[in-house]
């Protein structure tokens, strides 16, 4: 079956899919052999979840969700590159997908990372580095409004990445003008389990 939603009809029902997950009454839905088989051809997700890599991230426990339930795309400290726009822009363009989620969470490494990098000006080896580079304009921008504990740079970062998504890409920003789809920031608690609304770029 084919369910085509709102952004805001999308947000509810991941609303309450990890409503039920932080009460510890997950349903597990769609993730039967049905539900398999009917996927087969095509697939028809009702959200796409840009997040974090972290291993207690895992998108579709959190919000409770199944196979062909959410377009998910994971990199550490939920950083953009050519590749994620691509796919996010796949999701909005070919699968019509009404919602982008960006998903941040407290005590998030690659941001502690960063600050560190920042506070002590020694930059991490490799890869790392490349990380640490994209997200060190959400840490400044944190301290200078004089907010310097992680969790409120996850914030910053989490809301600094949702307006990257749209600036720069045509795909998705002509998508929300035309209000087929909007984009989110939600900051993930790892001891509640929930994800609470920071920022909102669309009609919701």
């Amino acid at each position: 079956m084919t369910t085509y939603l709102t952004p805001a009809l999308a947000w509810r029902r991941l609303r309450e899919g990890n409503e039920r997950f932080v009460n510890g009454e997950s349903s597990h839905p769609n993730q039967d052999a049905s539900r398999r088989s009917s996927l087969v051809e095509n697939q028809h997700p009702f959200a796409v979840i840009f997040g974090c890599s972290d291993s207690r991230l895992a998108a579709e426990i959190i919000f409770d969700l199944g196979l062909g339930d959410a377009f998910v795309v994971r990199t550490a400290g939920q950083v953009i590159d050519d590749a994620v726009l691509g796919s996010l822009e796949y999701s909005i363009s070919v699968l019509g997908v009404p919602l982008i989620v960006v998903l941040g969470h407290d005590s998030c490494g690659a941001v502690s990372a960063t600050k560190d990098a920042v506070e002590t000006g020694q930059m991490p080896t490799g890869f790392i580095r490349d990380l640490v580079e994209r997200i060190t304009p959400s840490v400044l921008t944190s301290l200078r409004n004089d907010q310097h504990a992680i969790n409120e740079m996850v914030v910053e970062h989490t809301k600094q990445t949702s307006q990257r998504l749209v600036d720069s890409s045509r795909v998705i920003s002509d998508a929300v003008d035309k209000g087929q789809a909007a984009v989110i920031g939600l900051k993930y608690s790892l001891a509640e389990g929930r994800a609470k609304l920071v920022s909102g770029i669309g009609e919701l």
